[in-house]
């Protein structure tokens, strides 16, 4: 991550007579961010990845839990805090590119939904119309794969 933010920075710094005074900042540099992550993304796609035996060797017992999860959570909340994690990065992968950035954007990054116009090159509307039926599509999916109805 942080490797990846100083590539933001320097990539920045470097093409900031593009940068139009007056918009906003920070959609340019988040959509320096995503080009930057794809590039990236796309480059290691070529190349396997090599894992050592040495990198597992010492990792503690609770490795699992990950930061900033509390370590006396019971069996049962761990189990099902793990389901619901799951089956909300399923519904979202699964739905297609256009309308999962736009979620992502909005509920998970915060962005408004004149930043995430300006982060996409798309109308105002169009934003507003695609996180709907992003929602909606989410909704749906995750009602499907919940033992329980409304």
């Amino acid at each position: 991550a942080q490797d990846i933010v100083q590539d933001v920075y320097v990539r920045a710094l470097r093409f900031y007579r593009q940068f139009q005074p007056g918009t906003n900042i920070r959609a340019w540099l988040f959509k320096i961010l995503r080009n930057t992550y794809i590039n990236r993304f796309r480059r290691n796609a070529r190349t396997p990845s090599q894992v050592g035996f040495e990198d597992f060797e010492h990792q503690p017992m609770d490795a699992e839990i990950g930061p900033g999860r509390p370590h006396n959570e019971g069996p049962e909340a761990e189990f099902f805090s793990r389901q619901t994690l799951g089956q909300i990065e399923e519904a979202l992968v699964s739905l297609p590119e256009k309308f999962r950035q736009i979620v992502i954007l909005s509920d998970v990054e915060g962005f408004s939904y004149k930043e995430i116009a300006d982060i996409e090159d798309c109308p105002l509307g169009t934003v507003m119309s695609r996180l709907y039926r992003a929602r909606r599509m989410l909704r749906d999916k995750l009602s499907e794969n919940s033992d329980f109805q409304e």
